[in-house]
C-alpha cells in the first residue's frame, strides 16, 4: 500500500517514475551538480595526452574502411550464391552484413586500435567458403596486407590490415535465406540450429549490443569506461589472458555502476565505480540483468546446476544468452591484486573530488619492480622472429598456469605477474636469438614457528613447462630453439635484466611505447587455449598501458626475514638441460645431474647450474632424484574433484603427494547472492552518504556460490596430465629448479 501511495503521489506531483535498470533499483537518482561537470571536463583533459580519443579524420577513415568491407562481403556472398545454383529471384536479396563489436562497437576505441568485426551470411554459405573463396578474394585486394587465417582457433578468425587498419573478422551463418541490412542480432531465436562456432562468433556482438541497451546514458558510460580502461592498463590489471579482466569485463563493471547511478556524469561514476567494487563481496556475481533461459539447451553459467561454477572467484556474467562468466581465468592472486587496486582507486578519487589531487594521479602506474623483494623471471626464446611471435603467444597464454602453481605452494601468499613483457637486452643474448621476459612478483609467508624453512619451487616450474611443451608438441608448434627458463631473483638483482631507470623509477613513455606495452608484446596474438564461451578478448591493443609517474622511493635497506632468502649472488638459470651429445658428467661444484620427468635414454639429462655460494649462504644441496608427476585427484561424489592443497615442496619417490582434501560442502540453494549496495526501497537520492548506500531492502534471486580459499580451488584444467607424456624429441628442453631457504 505504501508503494502504491508513493507512486500515486509522484504522479499527482507530475513526476514520472524513472526507468528501472539492472537487477535492483538504483542507489542514487541525484542529478549532477555544476562542480561534477567541471570535474568531468578535467577528467577529459587528463586523458587526452594518453591518446584515448581519435580525431574526426581517423573516425571517418574507419567508417570508410568498414563501408568498403561491407560491400566486399555482399559481393562475395552474391558470387558464392551463384555457384550454389540459387534462383535469380533469391540472388537479388541474398544480402550479407558486417557487424562490429568490442571497443569499437562500444565507442571506446583508441588511436591505432583494431576493429573486431563479424561477417554474417545466409544459411547456404558455409564456413569452409569463408576460409577458402573469401580468403582468396581478400588476397587479391590491393588495400589488404598481412592476411592470415586462424581456422582452428577456439573462435575461428581471419586477421588482416585494410588500408592500414587492423581487422579481426569472424564468421557466422544464420538459418535464414537472406541477411537484411536491418538485422538485429539480439534475438535469441537466431541461435536456433546453429553450430557452436557460429554461436561463439555471434556472442561478442550480442554481448556488446546488450551492454549498450542496458545502460541509462551511453555517453556517460563511454567516457567512464575510457577512464577505467586507461586506469586498469596503467595499473597493470588489464589482461584476461593473464587472469585479470579483459575489455568486456571492465565494460560490464562500468555498466553496473551506471545502472546504480543512472543520472551521474563521468567524474561521479568513476568515483562510484571504485566505491562499489572496493566493497563488493566476491564471489557474489555481477549481473546486468536477470539470466533468462531460452530453452535452446546451451551451456550457461549457473552455480545451482554446474558445481564448477561455484568455484569461480570473481564472476562477471555476460548479459546475452548463453550467459557466461567472462572472468573464468581470475585466480586468488589476481583477485587480491585487483581488490587492492579498487581500494587505492577509491582513495585517489576521494582526494581528487576534495580538490587535493588531479586526475593525472589516478593514471600513474605502480612501480612493480620496487613492490616485491623476490621475483620469478620467465624467459621465452626462439631462433627466428616468426617462431618467437608464435612461441611467445603460447607461453603467455599459459602463464596463469604457473601463477596457479605458485599460489598452491604453502609458503607463497601472492604471485603477481606483470602483464607487460620485456625484450632481453642485446648485450645478454645472441644475435640470432629472440627473447621475451615476464616478471612475477612473489610474497612469501612470514615464518612464526620455525627458524629456517626450505622452499622448493621445482615442481611448480616443471609442471608449467611440461604443460607448455606438451601443448606445443600437440599442435606441432615446437621447433628447434624454442625454450623456456625460469629464474629466481631478488629486487636488487633486477638491474641485470632491465634498464636501471625502469627498475628504480618509471620513466615518462611516449604514446608509441604505451600502445606497444598495452598488448604485452606489440602484436595482437590469438590465444591458443580454449576456454568457455569467452567474450572478453582483449581487442583494443592500442589502448595505453602505462603513464608518467614520479620518482619512486628508494628501496628499504633494512633487512627483513624475506630478504634472507638465498642465493644472493647474480642470478642464473638454475636448471638447464645439456644437449644429448653431452654425456660427460659435470663437476660437483658446477651442479648435479637430475633426471627429467619420465626420463629415458632418448632424453637429455638435466643439470643444476648455480653460482658459487657466498660465505654464510644457505643454498641447500639438490640431491639427484626422480621427480614424479602429480597424482590425479580422486573422484568425489557429484562429479567434483578435490581442490589441490598447499604443497610444502615438490613430491618425490620417497615422499608421495598427500591425498587431496575433500571439497567443502556446497551451500544450500537458499544462500542468496547479493550486491553490496542494494538501494533503499524508494530508490531516492542518498547523497554522498556511503553508509546509506549500503542499506538493503531488495531480496535477489538465490544462487549458491562458494568463497573458495586458496586450498579449496579446483585444479586448473590446463595442468599437465600424467597420462600425456612430455614430448620426447631431440629438441633442447630447458627444465627449471628453484630451491630456496627462508630464514626467520
Amino acid at each position: 500500500m505504501r508503494e502504491m501511495s508513493a507512486t500515486s503521489n509522484n504522479m499527482l506531483s507530475g513526476q514520472q517514475p524513472q526507468k528501472h535498470y539492472g537487477i535492483t533499483s538504483s542507489i542514487s537518482l541525484a542529478f549532477p551538480r555544476e562542480i561534477d561537470r567541471l570535474y568531468t571536463q578535467k577528467l577529459i583533459e587528463a586523458m587526452k595526452p594518453f591518446g584515448v580519443f581519435e580525431d574526426e579524420d581517423e573516425l571517418n577513415h574507419r567508417l570508410a574502411v568498414l563501408g568498403k568491407l561491407n560491400s566486399f562481403v555482399k559481393e562475395w556472398i552474391s558470387e558464392i550464391s551463384e555457384t550454389k545454383n540459387l534462383p535469380p529471384s533469391a540472388l537479388m536479396n541474398v544480402g550479407g552484413k558486417i557487424f562490429t563489436f568490442g571497443s569499437y562497437r562500444l565507442g571506446v576505441h583508441t588511436k591505432g586500435a583494431d576493429i573486431d568485426a563479424l561477417c554474417v551470411a545466409p544459411r547456404h554459405v558455409e564456413r569452409s567458403d569463408f576460409f577458402s573463396s573469401f580468403f582468396e578474394k581478400l588476397k587479391q585486394h590491393d588495400e589488404i596486407r598481412d592476411l592470415r587465417a586462424v581456422e582452428d582457433a577456439f573462435v575461428p578468425v581471419i586477421k588482416f590490415k585494410f588500408d592500414g587498419i587492423e581487422i579481426d573478422l569472424l564468421f557466422a551463418r544464420l538459418a535464414l535465406q537472406s541477411i537484411p541490412d536491418n538485422l538485429d542480432l539480439r534475438g535469441d531465436s537466431l541461435l536456433r540450429n546453429l553450430d557452436i562456432r557460429c554461436i561463439r562468433s555471434l556472442n561478442g556482438c550480442r554481448v556488446t549490443d546488450e551492454i549498450l541497451h542496458l545502460v541509462p546514458d551511453k555517453e556517460n558510460f563511454r567516457l567512464t569506461l575510457r577512464a577505467i580502461k586507461l586506469w586498469a592498463k596503467s595499473r597493470g590489471i588489464y589482461s584476461n589472458m593473464l587472469g585479470f579482466l579483459g575489455g568486456v569485463s571492465w565494460a560490464m563493471l562500468v555498466a553496473r555502476t551506471c545502472q546504480l547511478y543512472p543520472n551521474a556524469v563521468a567524474a561521479t561514476l568513476v568515483h562510484k565505480f571504485f566505491l562499489v567494487f572496493s566493497k563488493w563481496e566476491w564471489p557474489n556475481p555481477v549481473l546486468l540483468k536477470q539470466p533468462e533461459d531460452s530453452n535452446l539447451n546451451l551451456p550457461v553459467w549457473d552455480p545451482r546446476v554446474n558445481p564448477s561454477d561455484r568455484y569461480h572467484l570473481m564472476p562477471i556474467i555476460t548479459p546475452a544468452y548463453p550467459q557466461q562468466n567472462s572472468t573464468y581465468n581470475v585466480s586468488t592472486s589476481t583477485r587480491t591484486i585487483m581488490s587492492e587496486e579498487f581500494k587505492y582507486g577509491l582513495t585517489i578519487t576521494d582526494e581528487i573530488l576534495q580538490g587535493k589531487a588531479d586526475w593525472s594521479k589516478l593514471f600513474e602506474p605502480p612501480n612493480f619492480f620496487q613492490k616485491y623483494k623476490h621475483y620469478i623471471v620467465l624467459t621465452a626464446s626462439a631462433s627466428t622472429e616468426e617462431n618467437h611471435l608464435e612461441w611467445v603467444g603460447l607461453v603467455e597464454s599459459k602463464i596463469r598456469v604457473l601463477v596457479g602453481n605458485l599460489e598452491r605452494n604453502e609458503y607463497i601468499t601472492l604471485a603477481h605477474v606483470n602483464p607487460q613483457s620485456f625484450p632481453w637486452s642485446k648485450e645478454n643474448r645472441n644475435e640470432n636469438e629472440f627473447v621475451s621476459m615476464w616478471f612475477i612478483g612473489i610474497n612469501f609467508k612470514k615464518l612464526e614457528n620455525a627458524d629456517c624453512v626450505n622452499i622448493d619451487l621445482t615442481y611448480d616450474i616443471q609442471s608449467f613447462t611440461d604443460t607448455v611443451y606438451r601443448q606445443a608438441s600437440n599442435i606441432n608448434m615446437l621447433k628447434d630453439g624454442m625454450t623456456i627458463e625460469a629464474t629466481h631473483v631478488k629486487k636488487k638483482q633486477l638491474h641485470q635484466y632491465l634498464p636501471a631507470e625502469l627498475v628504480h623509477k618509471s620513466k615518462k613513455k611516449s604514446l608509441g611505447d604505451l600502445n606497444r606495452s598495452s598488448s604485452g608484446g606489440g602484436s595482437k596474438r590469438c590465444s591458443l587455449d580454449g576456454s568457455q564461451l569467452d567474450s572478453s578478448r582483449d581487442t583494443d591493443s592500442g589502448t595505453p598501458f602505462s603513464s608518467p609517474t614520479p620518482v619512486c622511493k628508494p628501496c628499504n635497506s633494512v633487512s627483513t626475514p624475506e630478504e634472507s632468502i638465498t642465493p644472493s649472488k647474480p642470478p642464473v638459470p638454475l636448471y638447464v638441460d645439456t644437449s644429448p651429445a653431452c654425456e660427460s658428467s659435470p663437476k660437483e661444484e658446477q651442479g648435479l645431474s637430475i633426471p627429467v620427468i619420465g626420463a629415458s635414454d632418448a632424453k637429455p639429462s638435466v643439470t643444476l647450474v648455480a653460482t658459487e655460494a657466498p660465505v654464510g649462504s644457505t643454498i641447500p644441496t639438490v640431491v639427484g632424484r626422480n621427480i614424479i608427476p602429480r597424482m590425479s585427484p580422486p573422484d568425489l561424489p557429484n562429479g567434483l574433484n578435490g581442490a589441490a592443497p598447499k604443497r610444502p615442496h615438490s613430491p618425490s619417490l620417497e615422499e608421495p603427494p598427500k591425498k587431496l582434501k575433500d571439497t567443502e560442502q556446497m551451500l544450500s540453494d537458499d544462500s542468496a547472492f547479493k550486491e553490496p549496495y542494494p538501494p533503499t526501497s524508494n530508490g531516492l537520492d542518498q547523497g554522498d552518504d556511503q553508509a546509506a548506500e549500503l542499506h538493503s531492502t531488495t531480496k535477489p534471486m538465490p544462487i549458491p556460490t562458494i568463497d573458495t580459499s586458496r586450498t579449496q580451488r579446483l585444479p586448473s584444467k590446463e595442468l599437465p596430465d600424467a597420462s600425456s607424456p612430455v614430448p620426447t624429441s631431440n629438441l633442447r628442453v630447458i627444465k627449471n629448479s628453484i630451491r630456496l631457504t627462508l630464514n626467520r
